[in-house]
């Protein structure tokens, strides 16, 4: 009996101590939802690694391929509309970088998809999400032999000088000269008139470079967006630089609308791709806005391209 008793006696205080037990567990508990302590509530927010990734996604870093106007050539401060475009963008308030700039004198668009072949090309197509393409009007200008095919264009009558300049293939700017022959006495060029429907520039012979060279120009705007899908792609439309000179005018503008034409029809099969045109900007402007050399722009004229730039990234 006395066994019994003490048995009893602690199977009650065990009880009693797991009631007191429960009862600050559950007291714990409450109080632990009311107001929670520790690390729930950090846990929970992570702001801390959201802001940074949206600062990156807004910053645009450019890179820019091409001819000789993407290089800049005319503009005697050296910016061209590249780095026109990136001050504009900057002073607008964005957050931009230039990556590059390949632009490279005399470059066409067969020498741009070689270029495009390129590991180091491709490395900086896939860092760059802005890339401003410039190329073609050495396929169409000097493809259909518009500076040497004597079009009766006299010795001064582009911007006063004897020669017209264009860029070679090599990469280095050169000068074509106009058909004609050295005097013998000052070592002057005489131009050659053309007699009536002798060599005349006709639209036919200035489109002749076109439809390969816009096939071209297709297959790098697809190669640029296989290398990298995400980036945008704003591709310089051609303007005439020799629509002050009267033969040329009328063929000058329709190859030239022509080919600008034809680059719109492959950019609008592509969402992530605009034409900045400037056609609009020279015509009638030409001696406001082309260099000395009669074929790229001057500071003017690249801060006009780079404006629409501007406005087409924006």
């Amino acid at each position: 009996m006395k066994d019994a008793k003490w048995t009893w006696r602690g199977v009650s205080l065990i009880s009693a101590l797991a009631t007191l037990l429960l009862i600050a567990g559950f007291v714990y508990a409450v109080g632990d939802i009311i107001n929670p302590q520790g690390e729930a509530l950090t846990g929970s927010l992570p702001q801390a690694t959201t802001a940074p990734e949206a600062a990156a996604a807004d910053e645009l870093k450019i890179l820019a391929l091409g001819d000789s106007l993407a290089k800049g050539t005319g503009d005697n401060s050296g910016s061209g509309f590249v780095r026109r475009a990136l001050d504009g963008l900057t002073q607008g308030g964005a957050k931009a970088g230039l990556l590059g700039n390949m632009g490279i004198n005399g470059l066409t668009t067969a020498g741009l998809q070689t270029k495009l072949q390129e590991e180091g090309v491709q490395y900086a197509l896939r860092q760059a999400n802005v890339v401003l393409v410039s190329i073609g009007g050495n396929d169409l200008f000097r493809g259909s032999d518009i500076l040497g095919n004597g079009t009766g264009v006299q010795a001064g009558e582009a911007a006063g000088t004897a020669e017209l300049p264009a860029d070679n293939a090599e990469g280095s700017a050169s000068t074509v000269q106009p058909t004609g022959v050295l005097d013998g006495k000052s070592d002057t060029l005489v131009t050659s008139t053309p007699k009536p429907n002798e060599d005349e520039l006709t639209p036919e012979a200035l489109l002749s470079a076109l439809p390969e060279a816009a096939k071209r120009l297709g297959e790098i705007l697809e190669t640029i967006a296989e290398i990298n899908p995400q980036a945008q792609v704003y591709y310089v439309g051609l303007y005439n630089p020799f629509g002050d000179i009267e033969d040329l005018l009328v063929p000058g503008n329709q190859a030239v609308t022509a080919w600008n034409n034809a680059a719109m029809d492959i950019i609008n099969t592509h969402s992530s791709m605009t034409l900045v045109p400037t056609f609009d900007l020279f015509n009638r402007h030409l001696d406001k806005y082309l260099s000395s050399d009669h074929f790229h722009p001057n500071g003017d004229g690249y801060q006009r391209i780079s404006e629409r730039i501007v406005q087409a990234i924006r």
